[in-house]
């Protein structure tokens, strides 16, 4: 392990909780969690440890940073390296409370934090990767993730259909599970996140996409357990019937994808753009009609939040997670995933019926202003943080 900040000192019987919070990615600390951090970090002694260095979070963090090397596939002799690392600064350490997110961390961490005698043991469920999984793989995922339950004293589920799906799945106790408010792992920035016609102006113009054309979205990794290849085959059916809509995709080419889409798209080429991973996504949803998730595995998907929060419609797959994030012909439409028939028929009812697409903007604005601002979150998570603490007589 390596800090790039200098080490907390060790509170006294009257100083702040000792927290630790265990995630395999920085993109997910920098996506989701630093209101949580900057938040949680004004009440308790607060630790960081993430995957690999990350410098750059020492100056968004007011919290110690703790490089850790946390593969996020299996690496048997890397994981056992992590698993030895974070037992050792846990029993150095003596936390309150150890938080994992993402399931290696939460694996490594929970069974550290236990063997370390950590009194409280808090793992967040957001998507579970065995979903789309066969045969051993899938036996041997699920069963490490029983296990993580087990392990942990308290669990986080990211949205209420897929604790009803891990309960039912025997992986969660239900008493000892529950989600936070109404779901996600830490809701959306309504001011960052908003209806901007500067930004959707300006966006199309450097992309050559006129003013008036339909524009489908997907914003994420670009992996086949996301349906993006289902997503550019549904286009590619739409495109040869209209030839004013536009399909944007932004993010990282994770699963090498991006040749299978262009060919698919051959067709239509000059009306698919594509984008690598942006550090400003709300200018995307701004400039564009409606958000596509066509995915196969979900905990609770912010994109079709924050693009709600922008007053964006979504066509979603109907699995756990994404069922919570769209009310199915309200806020958006749902199919089933696979179905690349079925979304290339919501594609197009939505890219010829503009006061279709409007409607449902509004009222998927409406919704995510109600029911998931940060600033909800944030707040439930502390309370829950001090809920547990003071069971625990901390």
């Amino acid at each position: 392990m390596r800090s790039n900040t200098p080490p907390a000192s060790r509170p006294g019987p009257a100083g702040p909780a000792r927290v630790a919070l265990v995630v395999t990615s920085t993109l997910v600390v920098r996506w989701f969690l630093l209101e949580h951090i900057r938040t949680l970090a004004r009440s308790f002694a607060v630790t960081l440890i993430v995957n690999n260095d990350a410098p750059e979070l020492a100056a968004l963090l007011p919290c110690r940073i703790i490089s850790l090397r946390l593969e996020r596939d299996i690496a048997p002799l890397a994981d056992l390296l992590a698993f030895a690392s974070l037992w050792r600064h846990f029993r150095a350490e003596r936390y309150q409370l150890v938080h994992t997110l993402t399931p290696k961390a939460g694996l490594l961490g929970m069974l550290a934090a236990w063997l370390a005698g950590v009194p409280l043991r808090l793992h967040t469920f957001q998507g579970e990767v065995w979903v789309t999984r066969r045969g051993v793989l899938r036996w041997l995922l699920k069963n490490l993730d029983r296990l993580l339950a087990r392990l942990a004293t308290d669990l986080l589920v990211v949205s209420a259909s897929e604790r009803e799906f891990l309960i039912a799945a025997g992986l969660l106790p239900a008493l000892k599970s529950r989600v936070l408010n109404h779901g996600s792992i830490a809701g959306v920035d309504c001011e960052r996140f908003n209806p901007d016609s500067s930004a959707r102006a300006a966006l199309r113009a450097e992309l050559g996409i006129p003013a008036d054309a339909p524009v489908f979205l997907f914003v994420g990794r670009l992996k086949r357990d996301k349906g993006v290849l289902d997503l550019a085959r549904a286009y590619s059916v739409l495109a040869r019937e209209d030839a004013a809509c536009q399909l944007l995709i932004v993010g990282p080419d994770e699963d090498g994808l991006l040749p299978e889409i262009e060919q698919t798209c051959a067709a239509c080429r000059n009306r698919l753009h594509v984008a690598g991973l942006s550090a400003t996504p709300e200018h995307y949803m701004a400039a564009s009609d409606v958000l596509c998730l066509p995915s196969y595995r979900e905990g609770f998907p912010m994109t079709i939040i924050e693009a709600a929060a922008a007053g964006v419609p979504a066509i979603g797959s109907r699995i756990y997670g994404i069922t919570d994030a769209i009310v199915a012909d309200e806020t958006g439409m749902l199919f089933e995933a696979g179905d690349v028939q079925q979304l290339a028929l919501n594609m197009r009812a939505l890219a010829g019926d503009a006061s279709l697409r409007g409607r449902m903007g509004r009222r998927a604005r409406e919704r995510a202003l109600r029911d998931f601002p940060q600033a909800q979150l944030t707040a439930a998570l502390l309370g829950y943080y001090r809920q547990l603490l003071k069971r625990q007589g901390l």
